[in-house]
C-alpha cells in the first residue's frame, strides 16, 4: 500500500468547475488533489469541442473552450494542485468526522476531510451506430468529437445526426472541408433555430449537402481507410456518398459510475444536493452539471457560484477552531498555497 496524498479537498473531475473549485478552495487556504478520467485538464470542454466557442462566461463575449480551461487553469496555478491524470477514483471510504480515504485505478489512495464532486455528466461515451466493423476506422477516419478543424480540412466529411453537434460541425467544417454531407433520417433537425437557419442557407447554395430522410446503412473501404458511406432510406433505397471522414453525432452515453455507489441520494444520473454543493453524505459535495437541486441551470458560471459555496462550507470542516472572515479578493489578492 502507497502512502496516501494528504489534502484538504479531493476533488473529483478537471473540468472547468473542478478547476475554478481549485482557486476558491485555495482563496480560503484549503489544499486540493484533484483526479479525472481523461489524460487532460478541460473535461468535456477539452475532450468534446476545445475550438467551439461559449458565449455565456462573464466578462467574456466569446471565448473557445480550450482557451477558457488554459485561463482557469493559470487560475488556479498560485495553489499548486495535484493533479492525477487518466485516473478514475475507483473506492472511496470514511466520513466526515475522520476524513475519507480514496482509491484510484491506479492504486493512488487520497487521504482527504472533504470530497467535491465536480465530474460534469459523470463518466461518458459515445453512442456508436450499429454498423458492421465500424471499430477497423475509429481513430483513423471516424470520430465522435472534433478536436481540430484543421484535421479535416481539404477532406470529403460525412457527418450523421440531427443534434446541436451535427449541425454545428456541418456549418463549421464546411469552411475547411472540401465536401460536407449531412445524414439524418428526416428533414426536421434538432438544433437551435439560428444554426438551423444558417444550415438551411448553406444547404441552399451548395456548401452543405443534406441528406434527408437517410441513415447509416454500412461503410465502404479497407484497413481503415475510407472511402465511401452507404446510406439508406427506410424503404431500403440505398446510395454511396464518398467519403474520407464519418463523423457519427448520436449523442454520449453518460453513467455515473463508481459514484453510483458511494450512499449518496440520486436523481437518475445526477447526485441530489443543495445550491452550496452538499449532498446526503455529510462532508461530500457535489458542484456542476452532476448536481441536481430545484430551480437548477446547467450553466458553467452557475457551477462557479456553487463550487464558491461549497468550499466556504468545506472551510469548518478543515479548520473547525478557525474564523472564516470573508474578504473580496480585491483586498486580499491572490495568496499562496497553505495560507
Amino acid at each position: 500500500m502507497t502512502t496516501p496524498i494528504e489534502t484538504d479537498i479531493a476533488i473529483i473531475g478537471a473540468g472547468p468547475v473542478g478547476l475554478f473549485t481549485v482557486f476558491e478552495a485555495g482563496m480560503l487556504g484549503l489544499r486540493c488533489v484533484v483526479v479525472d478520467a481523461l489524460d487532460a485538464l478541460g473535461g468535456q470542454c477539452i475532450a468534446l469541442y476545445p475550438e467551439k466557442p461559449i458565449y455565456d462566461i462573464p466578462g467574456h463575449p466569446r471565448i473557445e473552450a480550450q482557451d477558457l480551461i488554459a485561463r482557469l487553469t493559470e487560475q488556479a496555478a498560485p495553489f499548486a494542485p495535484h493533479y492525477l491524470l487518466d485516473q478514475q477514483v475507483v473506492a472511496l471510504s470514511g466520513d466526515v468526522a475522520d476524513g475519507f480515504r480514496l482509491v484510484t485505478s491506479k492504486a493512488v489512495t487520497i487521504a482527504a476531510r472533504a470530497v467535491v464532486i465536480a465530474a460534469g455528466c459523470g463518466a461518458f461515451g459515445p453512442n456508436r451506430p450499429p454498423l458492421d466493423g465500424i471499430e477497423d476506422y475509429e481513430g483513423r477516419s471516424v470520430f465522435y468529437l472534433v478536436k481540430r478543424r484543421e484535421d479535416f480540412r481539404d477532406r470529403q466529411v460525412v457527418i450523421a445526426g440531427g443534434g446541436d453537434s451535427a449541425v454545428d460541425w456541418a456549418i463549421s467544417l464546411s469552411e475547411v472541408a472540401a465536401k460536407v454531407s449531412l445524414v439524418h433520417r428526416r428533414p426536421k433537425f434538432r438544433a437551435a433555430p439560428d444554426s438551423v437557419a444558417k444550415l438551411d442557407r448553406l444547404a441552399a447554395d451548395g456548401t452543405v449537402d443534406l441528406v434527408v430522410p437517410y441513415q447509416l446503412a454500412g461503410l465502404e473501404g479497407a484497413a481503415g481507410v475510407l472511402g465511401g458511406v452507404v446510406v439508406a432510406t427506410l424503404d431500403g433505397t440505398a446510395r454511396t456518398i464518398p467519403a474520407d471522414v464519418l463523423l457519427p453525432f448520436y449523442g454520449l452515453a453518460m453513467t455515473l459510475g463508481p459514484i453510483a455507489d458511494w450512499g449518496l441520494a440520486l436523481d437518475h444520473n445526477h447526485i441530489e444536493g443543495q445550491a452550496d454543493g452538499r449532498t446526503s453524505v455529510p462532508g461530500i459535495f457535489a458542484v456542476g452539471d452532476i448536481l441536481s437541486y430545484p430551480g437548477k441551470l446547467k450553466l458553467i458560471l452557475t457551477g462557479f457560484s456553487e463550487a464558491a459555496m461549497a468550499v466556504h462550507a468545506i472551510h469548518p470542516i478543515v479548520f473547525p477552531d478557525k474564523a472564516l472572515h470573508f474578504e473580496h479578493s480585491t483586498s486580499r489578492g491572490v495568496p499562496g498555497p497553505g495560507t
